[in-house]
């Protein structure tokens, strides 16, 4: 399978500004010979979660941009904790949205210069001012835009509004939904309530993630119509109590075969049907698709929970290792990474970018939710879908345009935790 690609790659455009006396896009140096002859000796230290700290990522930016990018993967509560009490030792903070609101009042990240971003003007509105289109209305929880902007090069706060100066550029988002086997379900399924329903005792997932979770049970709990929330992303202790008690009964009851943390666990629990509903993550999804079984990101009439990441900067990096890391952000939005994770079912904040490094097939599959005109393939090159499918959830206006919470950090956090904790172990 072909690939759209660009003429030039941004390695030989590096080439041609040292030769030129020209900077690179994004660059600032003064002396683009020096940046040339030295971009090989910079290696840039990143971690963040699975879902995007990528080897084919790292191998690509060797290729492309020179330098080396040293990646380390970790979970959710060990990407907050690094970033928020060990600024040494990392320089670029691959994170979620919702940890970033935990993270930047440690002062760790410095606010990025959004002029020095070549495709800021094309990063979707979401991230902007929390709108895909002018009558959007702005999801529950923690949108991405309202932790995005402070006031300033020093800016400590979130600001309300775009500055030129952002917390995070962003980089990945999905809708996520509940995923299923349809073939061991034999019914339609349009309701997150389905997953407290006792047809499926013994053989439903929801993951111990704690920030995630609770936000998957409210949306059951809505659903169910046992809780009306104030705001799903920040409930009260009377409405965490009801929500974690809602969930403490159904596995006394036997509901919950398991509590998955990994991507992997998430895969075999489906892929062997001892779960036929439960949480999932889009390239959970494709995996088991991958494999042959039938999965569905199950589209549900009370919308999706979100969540969305983005590349922050070390407050300690600066210098010729600044430069490159920026470098790196305008690579990054560039398109290569965008179709690269776009084949795995999740967005990219610059689609536009992504769409010239996919087929157009691809690109009507995935972004445009057209029937596929010959087979999908994943990243890998697997066949993951076959020619006539469509994409679960249809088009990105679909699916992104119905999302009813963000990914979250409560005012009540670490009573949520402790509550969550307690439920996992009754």
């Amino acid at each position: 399978m072909t690939k759209k690609t660009t003429g030039l790659s941004r390695r030989s455009i590096l080439k041609g500004a040292a030769a030129t006396a020209t900077v690179a896009a994004g660059s600032t140096l003064g002396a683009p010979m020096i940046w040339a002859q030295n971009i090989k000796d910079v290696t840039l230290r990143q971690f963040g979660t699975g879902v995007s700290n990528l080897n084919e990522v790292a191998e690509k930016v060797k290729e492309d941009l020179g330098f080396t990018l040293e990646m380390t993967a970790l979970d959710s509560d060990s990407v907050t904790q690094r970033a928020a009490t060990q600024p040494n030792s990392f320089d670029i903070a691959d994170i979620e949205y919702w940890i970033c609101k935990k993270v930047w009042p440690a002062g760790n990240l410095q606010p990025m210069d959004v002029s020095k971003i070549t495709n800021y003007d094309k990063i979707v509105g979401i991230f902007k001012d929390g709108k895909l289109t002018p009558e959007s209305v702005i999801a529950q929880g923690t949108a991405p835009h309202t932790v995005g902007f402070v006031d300033g090069p020093d800016g400590t706060s979130f600001a309300d509004h775009e500055t030129g100066w952002m917390t995070l550029i962003p980089t990945i988002y999905n809708a996520d939904t509940l995923g299923i086997r349809p073939d061991l379900i034999g019914r339609p399924i349009d309701s997150w309530a389905e997953l407290l329903n006792p047809e499926f005792k013994g053989k439903a997932s929801i993951l111990d993630i704690s920030s995630i979770g609770i936000m998957d049970a409210a949306m059951v709990c809505e659903a169910m119509g046992e809780m009306s929330y104030g705001d799903k992303g920040n409930m009260t202790r009377e409405e965490i109590d009801k929500t974690m008690a809602i969930l403490t009964e159904a596995k006394r009851a036997g509901q919950f075969r398991a509590f998955w943390k990994s991507f992997d666990e998430s895969v075999n629990l489906m892929a062997s049907g001892e779960v036929v509903i439960q949480s999932m993550w889009s390239p959970a999804i494709t995996a088991v698709k991958t494999k042959g079984i039938p999965c569905v990101y199950q589209p549900l009439k009370e919308g999706y929970r979100s969540w969305g990441g983005g590349i922050g900067l070390s407050k300690n990096l600066s210098g010729l290792e600044l430069d490159a890391a920026y470098e790196y952000i305008n690579w990054y939005l560039s398109g290569w990474v965008g179709g690269f994770l776009m084949r795995q079912g999740y967005y990219s904040a610059v689609p536009e970018t992504s769409k010239e490094f996919m087929t157009a097939d691809e690109w009507g599959y995935w972004f445009e939710g057209k029937p596929a005109q010959e087979d999908i393939m994943n990243p890998q090159g697997q066949v993951m879908e076959k020619a006539g499918a469509t994409r679960d959830g249809g088009s990105f206006e679909e699916r992104m345009g119905h999302v009813a919470c963000w990914n979250a950090v409560m005012d009540e956090n670490q009573y949520m935790v402790r509550k969550w904790n307690e439920f996992i172990a009754a």
